[in-house]
């Protein structure tokens, strides 16, 4: 309950902060003076206040919700061998990367899991949950932070963020243009806006929105495949190889929630036509392309 009443107030606050945002812009109506066409300009900044605003606050935010929906503890003082372990392998390995230290942090949850999130490659978290550190064996959880590292290293927030940012812009843009064509050529509005026109956007925007998302997971997944060559980069093909081997012997789903599930380790299974909206490439898929050397 605690985490749906965070969630809300979180989008609730985005949504009030882009909201003020737009009427700062002077960008308060997508119809022109006349109320019959659309104003193009004011629309496309409307999409794009929204589309791009909600995506660079969400990752703004996001080492602060991470903590908060994860419960994740950040290590400021080790205080045990393993605590102390895992702060001096992130160290190394973020030397290595070429980036600043990240905040390590441990969050209680039983399936083998780990996760990465931060502003930019000088800010972030990286986070693994109890259950992998009592499941695999320190070579196997090397790499795995070595995997996260990695996505820090390549800026992989930041990239989806932008992806993220475009595709929303684009669903906003086309939706509100299709509910206007509907409008004025199907139901005849002649002036303002009618209820077809809401009902129309709403329906479009989840269709559309819908099809984003496959453009959006494709480019998860290639970014998947670069963490875990990266990850083999910096502690070794055969450590990120188990690792993933391990992964698979999981019965327990990931625990992450939605906003942070792309940015886990471990992406779950998927058949079918939901292979397209996954954010991680089936396990096998990865173990192939790494073992291969790609």
């Amino acid at each position: 309950m605690k985490r749906i009443a965070l969630f809300l107030a979180t989008n609730i606050a985005i949504v009030l902060v882009l909201g003020i945002t737009l009427r700062i812009l002077g960008v308060e109506r997508i119809l022109d003076e006349q109320g019959v066409g659309l104003d193009i300009n004011n629309l496309l900044v409307f999409a794009a206040v929204f589309g791009f605003g909600g995506s660079f606050i969400s990752l703004a935010m996001s080492k602060w919700t991470a903590k908060r929906f994860t419960g994740a503890q950040v290590i400021v003082s080790p205080r045990t061998n393993q605590e102390q372990w895992l702060v001096a392998t992130v160290k190394r390995q973020a030397e290595i990367a070429g980036i600043g230290m990240p905040e390590v942090a441990i969050y209680d949850a039983p399936d083998m899991n780990a996760f990465a999130t931060g502003m930019s490659r000088n800010n972030a978290l990286v986070a693994v949950s109890t259950g992998l550190l009592h499941s695999m064996t320190k070579d196997e959880a090397e790499a795995v932070l070595a995997h996260e590292v990695s996505h820090v290293a390549n800026g992989d927030m930041v990239t989806l963020a932008l992806i993220q940012g475009v595709v929303n812009t684009f669903v906003i843009f086309l939706s509100r243009v299709i509910g206007h064509f509907v409008d004025r050529v199907v139901f005849k509005v002649e002036r303002g806006h009618g209820p077809a026109f809401w009902i129309t956007a709403i329906v479009a925007e989840i269709i559309l929105g819908i099809l984003a998302s496959i453009i959006v997971m494709w480019f998860s997944r290639q970014r998947e495949f670069r963490a875990d060559a990266g990850g083999a980069y910096l502690s070794s093909r055969e450590k990120m190889a188990s690792a993933l081997e391990r992964l698979k012997l999981t019965v327990e789903q990931p625990h992450l929630p939605d906003q942070l599930a792309a940015f886990g380790i471990s992406g779950g299974l998927g058949v079918g036509l939901k292979k397209l909206f996954m954010s991680h490439p089936p396990l096998d898929e990865r173990i192939a392309r790494l073992r291969s050397g790609h």
